[in-house]
């Protein structure tokens, strides 16, 4: 039995597919007499397309990553998937003008008309490579082009069974593919490392009998998830899996054919490699409490992890066969007990790896520090909003200032933080971001948001589950009426992203939020707030453009002792409490502190916001020390003023501790 796998555009370029990879170990482990291969149809689309059209990097990056909510991606396939050129090409121009430049709609218009090419092509390879059975995967924007292809290999043989399988193929999303497109045999839904093995089995067992003149009729029905035809040509779903498969049963993925591919590809003048691994799935705040937008985990949201030492194994073998030491951990969140475990043994594998993750916000300083020191050096927390009434709408879990204090913490160990700022949840309030957008310029020196957008209703979500959140009339967003040529009530099974009337800030705190965040990342390169603790004093030096001041001297004890407590968030009465001075007083000293941007506040709770200063050469300060002479501190002080071309503010008064 020959089966080839392919990874149509627009998968990245610059990682192999973690789907493909699993899935070819998995055969061969659990059907070792079968023949596995991996087509890289979205490297093979790089060459082709370079050929034709001036086409580079930040191209393929439009539609693999920043198109996705547009659709641009599947838009552009959807005249192979239905043999027109001109497949509603009128719809799609009036949909998108005034939205995107000239070139972004011409390129749109010219690979939709010409990608028919490039899947005719594709199919053809495949067919000449004589399978017994094609699976595509299919995530993202990957569906039309995936869907184009079967139909093209049909066509050209109709013998060759075709497969697909992914996210895109979840739930009722994998029955209405089955349903609606004949030319897809079977659709794997949920794990695929599990059902596809059985489906291979089944039809070789079949094969096996025809050839002996017995019933011939693959045993298909005990398939968990499994779509498929039966004798009369009727669409069959089997029920999916109840239970989530065992962390010891996912297998670790196999890359060989990505990197022999890679070498040979244009793509590899435009990236460096990266590894994708896989440590967990699932969520495990999200089994507790499902933030409200999320539909990332789909049917499993059942948190299991690799044992350490197996992920550890793992990852070290990855890179010592492909020699990368870049790897992008897809689990959804970090499994917290790799902090002590996994971690400190990365940290001293003697390797510089550079690795990204998800995490949850709530993280401590100490374990912000063990990610870097294990080699991450980007992480996605999901903060997501800096609002805590916001953060309670969402079941996040988490605070306002807990995110802030991510950021700082960040900053402070070198990690760079990938968020979105969202909005449009039910129940929030104009004054919920006025009163975040009014602080951004003290936070200019933490890393900041990609950008600010209204939330989309994803499928799997509790927004898309149960209307009483606050969502009601959904419909499948506007794109798949220009790619799919089906009903609404097939597009509403179909889709993942779904339009709604819109809920909570209107468009106008919208676009304050947008020119917020722009700004603030117009000014984080050139912006910075730093604290260094000696001890005796706590030095800050600031260079922030709504800021005058340069350096600010903390001597008082009680300010000191009140600086520090903020690493941590506290209210007024809390922070009086733990300093044991008069709240009137701590009220003042924070009202002073936040004019001078170095506090944070949130739901009636303060935190400081100045990263430690890891440099000291930047921070020039080692002479302010107390046991210098007066005149000696002085005159350093007035340098450092005059080189920054700032004032020092002036001194808070000192605190009165009772």
């Amino acid at each position: 039995m020959r089966i080839l796998l392919v990874n149509m555009p627009w998968s990245s370029i610059d990682v192999p597919s973690l789907a493909l990879g699993i899935l070819t170990n998995s055969v061969r482990q659990k059907v070792p007499d079968a023949q596995v291969d991996v087509m890289h149809a979205n490297l093979d689309f790089v060459d082709w397309v370079v050929e034709r059209t001036e086409f580079g990097l930040s191209d393929y990056y439009y539609y693999s990553l920043f198109t996705y909510f547009s659709g641009c991606g599947d838009w552009v396939f959807s005249s192979a998937l239905y043999d027109d050129p001109q497949w509603r090409v009128d719809e799609f121009v009036s949909r998108v003008q005034g939205q995107m430049s000239e070139r972004d709609l011409s390129r749109n218009l010219e690979l939709h008309r010409t990608v028919p090419e490039f899947v005719a092509e594709v199919a053809a390879r495949i067919v000449e490579r004589e399978p017994d059975i094609v699976g595509f995967t299919s995530t993202f924007q990957q569906n039309a082009a995936a869907l184009a292809t079967a139909r093209a290999v049909k066509r050209l043989n109709p013998r060759i069974r075709t497969v697909l399988g992914g996210a895109n193929c979840d739930g009722e999303q994998g029955a209405a593919m089955h349903r609606n497109f004949s030319f897809v045999d079977y659709v794997v839904r949920g794990e695929g490392e599990a059902a596809f093995p059985k489906l291979l089995t089944a039809l070789r067992d079949a094969d096996t009998d025809t050839d002996t003149d017995t019933d011939s009729r693959p045993d298909l029905a005990g398939i968990e998830g499994l779509c498929w035809a039966d004798a009369a040509g009727r669409h069959v779903a089997n029920p999916m899996s109840t239970a989530p498969l065992p962390p010891a049963e996912i297998v670790s993925p196999d890359y060989t054919g990505y990197f022999e591919r890679l070498a040979s590809s244009r793509a590899n003048h435009w990236v460096e490699p990266r590894l994708v691994v896989e440590g967990a799935r699932g969520c495990w705040w999200g089994e507790k409490h499902h933030c409200t937008f999320c539909g990332l985990n789909g049917s499993f949201m059942q948190f299991r992890s690799k044992h350490p030492g197996r992920f550890y194994d793992e990852i070290i073998e990855l890179v010592q066969r492909h020699q990368v030491l870049d790897m992008f951990v897809v689990d959804n969140i970090l499994d917290m007990s790799y902090v002590t475990s996994l971690l400190p043994r990365l940290a001293e594998s003697g390797y510089d790896l550079r690795l990204q993750y998800e995490i949850k916000s709530n993280m401590r300083g100490p374990q912000v520090q063990a990610l870097a020191d294990a080699g991450l050096v980007s992480v996605q927390p999901g903060i997501e909003n800096l609002n805590s009434r916001v953060l309670k709408i969402m079941d996040k879990g988490v605070t306002g200032c807990l995110n802030v204090r991510m950021l700082r913490d960040a900053e402070t160990s070198g990690i760079t933080i990938a968020w979105n700022y969202l909005y449009g949840f039910p129940g929030e309030t104009d004054a919920d971001y006025r009163s975040i957008i009014e602080q951004m310029p003290a936070l200019h020196h933490l890393c900041p948001a990609d950008g600010s957008t209204r939330i989309a209703i994803e499928r799997f979500s509790p927004y898309f589950v149960n209307p009483a959140l606050g969502f009601t009339d959904l419909r499948p967003a506007a794109q798949y009426r220009l790619i799919y040529d089906l009903p609404e009530s097939e597009l509403m099974d179909l889709a993942y992203i779904f339009d709604t009337p819109t809920q909570g800030i209107g468009e106008d705190v919208g676009d304050e939020l947008d020119r917020a965040v722009t700004h603030w990342q117009h000014e984080y390169a050139r912006s910075r707030l730093t604290h260094h603790d000696l001890g005796d004093e706590i030095v800050l030096v600031s260079q922030r453009r709504h800021f005058d001041w340069h350096v600010l001297r903390l001597t008082d004890p009680a300010e000191i002792a009140a600086f520090r407590q903020l690493d941590q968030p506290h209210s007024v009465a809390s922070l009086a409490r733990r300093i044991d001075v008069p709240e009137p007083a701590v009220a003042a000293l924070l009202a002073r502190w936040r004019e001078l941007g170095i506090v944070f506040v949130d739901a009636d709770q303060f935190i400081q916001i100045a990263p430690k200063a890891m440099n000291q050469e930047l921070i020039r300060i080692d002479h302010l020390r107390q046991e210098r002479a007066a005149a000696q501190a002085e005159a350093a002080s007035a340098d450092a003023v005059g080189a920054a071309g700032a004032a020092v503010p002036e001194p808070v008064p000192a605190l009165t501790a009772v």
